[in-house]
């Protein structure tokens, strides 16, 4: 068979526009406090322009790269991926950053496994939904199955602990599960066992909780547990309608904390205004739009669980984190795809677009 040789020009604009927006404010958001830290205003622009160049190399390799052969790399992806969150707790390659152990120290470069386990699963379910087909809506030979990689995969995500990710990777698999037909009778069940975990695991442990109640009333402790959120929300007031200015945002000054990570969107609000932040949300949205599409045409059964789970991943992580900036859900250490710093991150997104588009690619086959 022979592929098509144009690619989703939409999806792929979309991605560079993001991409090169996210750059941009990284810089912005980031300048003074590297000059401060590290005697560089460009330390963090240079080492995300690096992260986009590497990511986009992979995603120019995925373009062109068969997606069906993916599913020979399926479990192997998945298995390595357990090994990499399993390496972060071997002394001296695991690296504890605010208590958490979620990043690992490899020669030359550190990643962020949790990001890779993400991509890992969603070729993963992609392939074992397609191969067992109407297996899926069985109990023991479909449902448990999938419970059990899961249960792996959270334990070890909450033991580094890593909630966050946790939870995305819970939406994840459900989302795609309920797409490939597994029963409802299963999985209502596993969601009611699971909320009591979910408030243990939230409740029980201090600054979980204090997060929810940051989160209900952030005035209540607004120079502790509701700093961030009161900061994130005087950005966006701040910003107005139009922002007060690229590189102008004072939010970013110490106020804010991780403006260049997990509240970048908050910057955005504050630089470049309501409009700014309409625009990020429109370009999201739409390129969540175009994955739908090639899912919904691509007439490989593999291919369209993979373009599926891959747009979904995406479009969790997106909301997660715009919601989490505007004070709609608790915060959350979880990156912007495209836009916050970060190199696994951006590495991984970059990547995952690339499989969309060989998928885009591929719609139109002919044998």
């Amino acid at each position: 068979m022979t592929l098509r040789r144009d690619i989703d020009s939409t999806l792929l604009l979309l991605t560079v526009s993001l991409t090169c927006i996210g750059v941009v404010m990284v810089y912005s958001s980031s300048a003074i406090m590297a000059a401060e830290r590290f005697h560089d205003g460009f330390y963090f622009l240079k080492r995300q322009f690096v992260y986009a160049l590497v990511g986009f190399g992979l995603m120019v390799f995925a373009t062109y790269f068969n997606y069906k052969n993916w599913r020979k790399l399926a479990v192997i992806s998945l298995l390595v991926s357990i090994v990499l969150l399993g390496l972060l707790f071997v002394p001296g390659l695991g690296v504890r950053v605010g208590g958490a152990m979620r990043w690992l120290r490899l020669p030359g470069i550190t990643v962020q496994p949790a990001e890779i386990v993400k991509l890992a699963l969603v070729l993963y379910l992609a392939h074992s939904l397609t191969r067992k087909k109407e297996k899926v809506r069985s109990l023991l030979k479909g449902y448990l199955p999938y419970m059990i990689v899961l249960g792996l995969l959270l334990g070890m995500l909450l033991k580094q602990p890593d909630l966050g990710s946790a939870m995305i990777i819970a939406g994840l698999a459900m989302g795609m599960l309920i797409v490939a037909g597994v029963r409802w009778r299963y999985l209502l069940p596993t969601v009611l066992m699971t909320l009591p975990v979910v408030y243990f695991l939230i409740m029980q442990v201090e600054y979980r909780r204090r997060r929810i109640m940051a989160f209900l009333d952030p005035w209540d402790d607004p120079f502790d547990t509701g700093f961030q959120i009161i900061q994130s929300m005087v950005a966006f007031g701040k910003g107005g309608v139009l922002g007060q200015g690229l590189g102008v945002g004072e939010q970013k000054l110490f106020y804010l904390p991780e403006a260049h990570t997990d509240f970048i969107y908050s910057v955005i609000g504050e630089e470049l205004g309501l409009v700014g932040t309409l625009v990020v949300a429109a370009l999201f949205l739409m390129l969540i739009l175009c994955g739908i599409r090639i899912a919904a045409n691509c007439q490989d059964p593999f291919g369209k669980n993979l373009a599926f789970g891959l747009t979904l991943l995406l479009g969790l992580e997106a909301f997660v984190n715009l919601s989490v900036c505007m004070g709609l859900l608790p915060t959350k250490g979880l990156a912007l795809p495209f836009i916050s710093y970060g190199g696994t991150s951006l590495v991984v997104s970059l990547f995952a677009v690339g499989i969309l588009l060989n998928i885009s690619n591929a719609k139109g086959v002919t044998k």
